[in-house]
Order: structure tokens, then sequence, then C-alpha cells
């Protein structure tokens, strides 16, 4: 289920960024894009792992790349790149992934 809203929030963000001026299509665009896609696939990876602290450590590296995103969207709104909406919108979708993602780290640890 979190590694769905994960992709679900790629989408979301590959959406939000189509907008953005053409110039900013191999900086802040391709970072972005990256970040997000960075998600789901280190939890993919996580999962595939055998031990649970090389799991958690993969998972913590997704909860890194949202982290990423978050920075980077509060730049994107300082630039004036965003929508109306487009901020709270990813802020309410990063929330729920970073307690998603903090309580599978947690499951993983205990």
């Amino acid at each position: 289920m979190v590694w769905k809203k994960a992709i679900d929030f790629v989408k979301h963000i590959y959406t939000m960024t189509a907008q953005f001026p053409k110039e900013e299509q191999y900086s802040i665009v391709s970072q972005m894009r990256r970040a997000a896609v960075s998600i789901p696939s280190n939890m993919a990876e996580g999962a595939a792992r055998h031990s649970d602290k090389e799991k958690v450590n993969f998972f913590y590296m997704a909860r890194g790349s949202l982290s990423e995103l978050d920075t980077q969207i509060e730049i994107c709104e300082s630039l004036g790149y965003l929508r109306p909406g487009d901020k709270n919108a990813s802020q309410e979708q990063m929330d729920e992934l970073s307690a998603m993602l903090n309580g599978l780290i947690r499951a993983q640890r205990e």
C-alpha cells in the first residue's frame, strides 16, 4: 500500500512539473522527478532484501528522497513555479508517505 501511494506521488510530481518553465527541464524538473522515482524504487529494493537491517536502510533512503522533494517544492514555490494548490496537495501526500514509511521502518526494526 505504501509503495502504491509512492507511485501515485510520482505521477503527481510528473504532472506538477510538466507546467514548469522549459529552461528548468534539465535542472529542477529532472532533479524532482528523479527524487520522486527514487522513493518507490528504494522501497522495492528494500523489500527484496533479506535482512531487516538492509530493508530499513532502503526505507531510510526513500524517506531521504521524500525530504529532498520537500525542499525542492519550497524552492519552486519561492520561484513562482507552482500553481495554486500544488504545494498543499504535495504536502498532504508527503506527510502521508512519511508517516507510512516511518511505520514500515518501525515494523522492520522491531
